[in-house]
């Protein structure tokens, strides 16, 4: 049975760190009004500050900036079925063009794709700042959770846990 927890500001920022630091990837949706997903791209979410705002690197030029300059609306879906936990979250975006922020968030990963390290001139940041969010976060992993589907099969009360609710930072 899920119970709905509803967060506000210091929880609700905690639990965003903490789904979005196990998730990491996500689908990071821009031109909201076509709807038709082809604008949902996989983004890798660098960090969670203590604001609640979710951390990206971008390419300047790419089709990712130039839409969030014509529509900062964004969506973000996070899903990591392996344990069960998802999270939505509305926000945002904005595109920062700062070396100091590039340094805080730089990681040796994000070389992939800037191979000119944190210096790379074509390098960006983009803020999404949460303006709603959603998240169901079932406990246990994937295989304890397909035996507790079992067990609940065979017993007639679902054993199944976790939570679910609204994040409002």
């Amino acid at each position: 049975m899920s119970n709905t927890e509803n967060l506000i500001n210091k929880e609700a920022i905690d639990k965003l760190k903490s789904l979005v630091n196990e998730i990491i990837v996500c689908l990071f949706c821009t031109d909201l009004k076509t709807d038709d997903g082809s604008t949902c791209r996989p983004m890798t979410a660098i960090k969670v500050c203590d604001q609640g705002n979710i951390w990206f690197f971008s390419e300047k030029s790419s089709d990712k900036n130039k839409a969030i300059a014509s529509d900062k609306e964004v969506q973000l879906f996070f899903s990591h079925p392996g344990k069960s936990s998802y999270l939505v979250v509305n926000g945002e975006a904005e595109i920062i063009l700062d070396t100091e922020k590039i340094e805080e968030l730089w990681t040796p990963i994000a070389k992939i794709w800037f191979k000119e390290g944190k210096n790379d001139p074509s390098i960006s940041v983009i803020k999404v700042t949460p303006k709603g969010a959603y998240y169901w976060d079932t406990d246990g992993n994937q295989m304890i959770n397909f035996l507790k589907m079992v067990a609940s099969v065979a017993t007639g009360a679902n054993l199944v846990t976790g939570n679910q609710g609204s994040i409002k930072v």
